[in-house]
């Protein structure tokens, strides 16, 4: 193990311990963790409708815990835990996985199933002397919505379903990452994202270049909201068309938010991390009225060989709504207000 490393690792110990806690959700073990393992002046950035948060303890009190009491026998289980350093020289660890548990109460006014429920998460520690500063996390709350039969908005277009962990099963690293294999991934996906990125200057032909970077059986997995997309063909489809004929004008920069991998895995996060105008033929079902939003969207992909085989993607869904002046929440209350 190199002196670089050992941080890196070290990291990824501490978050596997917190996502133990949280497996068999103990809620007094976990806050006395998180209260532990966050720096007092921690950056915590939640999703909508939470939005930032008072460090350790307001993550745990204003989101975790009304989770738990809403699901009292809930788990998490994660599918990917990585770590790496980005240009900029800092230490981030991310993970990817479920919340589940039976859905007994309420959440958010959400109504409860009584059945088994799931909520897909991706997270992201920043840390800095052993210490995490910075937090930023979605959760698929329309993923909830959806299994509660209470999604008020349109349908997806791709697949809505329990998304996988990796086909490759070895999403959760504990070990010493390869620099090799980590630095080709790493070029492969921020190579990809320069190229499909200059769609706002480049034009259509920008985005014609996905089978450079794509693996003809690849995987999107979408936010709820907007769902699954298989192989480059669905991901177009699905995805990328109506995306780009709604917000033509869209402009990100993978250079300007997290980008770190950890051997096959990139991961990347910014708050936001795009900028765009909603005009064109609309999106999402919203009428097009040149409305000026962000998006936050938090990302995981896996490179096999030299193309890139899965992407699993979360986007604040219920922000980019909130921005064009939909209150989903509040929608969806009206949708269920005569439901027992």
């Amino acid at each position: 193990m190199t002196q670089a490393q050992q941080p890196l690792l070290s990291n990824k110990h501490k978050i596997k311990q917190l996502a133990e806690l949280q497996y068999n959700f103990d809620p007094v073990a976990v806050k006395q963790n998180l209260t532990e393992l966050f720096a007092k002046t921690a950056k915590v950035q939640l999703c909508y409708p939470f939005e930032d948060l008072d460090g350790a303890d307001g993550l745990f009190d204003k989101a975790l815990k009304p989770l738990f009491e809403a699901i009292p026998d809930l788990e998490r289980r994660d599918t990917i835990m990585i770590s790496g350093t980005t240009d900029a020289g800092k230490d981030w660890v991310g993970c990817c996985g479920y919340f589940c548990g039976t859905f007994k109460k309420a959440w958010l006014d959400i109504p409860p199933t009584g059945h088994m429920a799931t909520m897909r998460f991706h997270e992201f520690y920043q840390f800095e002397d052993g210490k995490v500063t910075q937090f930023q996390a979605i959760w698929d709350i329309p993923e909830l919505m959806m299994q509660a039969k209470a999604w008020p908005m349109v349908p997806s277009l791709g697949r809505e379903w329990h998304v996988p962990g990796p086909a490759s099963l070895d999403g959760i690293s504990l070990t010493d990452s390869d620099p090799v294999l980590t630095n080709h991934a790493k070029n492969i996906v921020m190579d990809m994202c320069d190229a499909l990125g200059n769609y706002a200057t480049g034009g259509v032909e920008a985005m014609r270049r996905l089978n450079d970077y794509w693996h003809p059986r690849c995987s999107w997995y979408g936010p709820s909201g907007i769902g699954t997309a298989r192989s480059i063909t669905g991901f177009r489809n699905w995805h990328q068309i109506p995306f780009l004929n709604g917000l033509p004008d869209r402009v990100g920069d993978p250079h300007a938010g997290h980008a770190f991998a950890d051997n096959n895995y990139v991961a990347f996060t910014a708050w936001p991390g795009m900028h765009m105008t909603v005009s064109g033929s609309g999106w999402l079902g919203i009428a097009p009225g040149n409305q000026k939003i962000t998006m936050r969207s938090l990302d995981f992909w896996r490179v096999e060989g030299d193309l890139i085989r899965e992407n699993w993607v979360l986007v604040d869904m219920l922000s980019v709504y909130d921005q064009l002046g939909v209150d989903v929440l509040a929608r969806m209350g009206e949708f269920n207000k005569v439901r027992n």
